[in-house]
């Protein structure tokens, strides 16, 4: 169990998380809506331990983060970063090992080049295990750190794993799969938070939704509870449609086309 008890984070005089509580159990997938800047990565950081909250109380299977110790905290979570910025021309093979430091001193068993392996095939990227890291894509890369991410704590039940933007410049066939990935690890008792921006991912796949504005927590249940017109204009600032698809019981969600009037700006084209 994830147990988050009236978290507030600030840097200087400004809050940028404000007395949020919730608590996620595991087997549940959830997703983390919000436009840009409502405290979405910072949250994670909270999470993850990276950040220390100003006030309150971050747990996971019922024991304080703040003591456990970086080698604990590796074997029960694991973080994928928006930004994962490897120069050094690593092999694919050697990035996703690195999910694995954790758990040998110096040198990696038989286990950990399965686990690795199977992580790569559950990702997709074994074809290009021998490549370098650096010639891949971007959404090539980000698949690659998943399975990074993955291998860390494949073996570990009740793992958190914490995942910022995890489709981030994937193309949609991807996209679906990294999520579909992200269920099936939910399904296996994971404790699964990912921050997304596509409202109809969030709703095809998660469990349930934590939707944020200025770094508080405005709205939290399930997709079908929180996905409304109302919600996705007070999140988001924009008009949309909401409809359920008949076939899979899935919100959809349609925003309203924006004209731009060019004589409202000084801008001309």
């Amino acid at each position: 169990m994830l147990t988050v008890n009236n978290v507030t984070y600030q840097i200087g005089q400004t809050k940028l998380l404000k007395d949020i509580s919730f608590s996620i159990k595991p087997g549940e997938m959830v997703a983390i809506l919000g436009a840009n800047g409502a405290g979405k990565s910072t949250l994670l950081k909270i999470l993850s331990g990276t950040n220390k909250p100003e006030s309150g109380s971050v747990s996971l299977h019922g024991r304080a983060l703040n003591t456990y110790t970086q080698l604990e905290l590796a074997h029960q979570r694991t973080v994928l970063t928006q930004q994962n910025v490897v120069s050094l021309p690593f092999l694919v093979k050697e990035i996703v090992m690195m999910g694995r430091y954790p758990h040998y001193q110096h040198s990696p068993a038989a286990k950990d080049f399965q686990i690795a392996q199977t992580a790569m095939e559950a990702t997709g990227v074994q074809t290009f295990a021998e490549r370098s890291y650096p010639t891949l894509s971007g959404g090539e890369q980000q698949r690659v750190q998943l399975a990074r991410a993955l291998a860390q704590v494949w073996e570990q039940p009740h793992a958190l794993l914490l995942m910022d933007e995890p489709v981030a410049g994937m193309d949609i066939l991807y996209q679906q799969q990294t999520l579909a990935i992200l269920r099936s690890m939910a399904q296996k008792k994971f404790i699964v938070v990912s921050v997304l921006h596509d409202m109809n991912l969030a709703a095809q796949y998660a469990d349930r939704i934590i939707m944020m504005k200025r770094g508080r927590k405005w709205y939290d249940g399930t997709p079908a509870e929180v996905l409304n017109p109302k919600s996705v204009y007070e999140i988001f600032e924009i008009e949309a449609d909401v409809f359920t698809n008949p076939s899979t019981l899935k919100q959809i969600i349609m925003p309203h086309e924006i004209t731009f009037e060019q004589n409202k700006t000084s801008l001309k084209l």
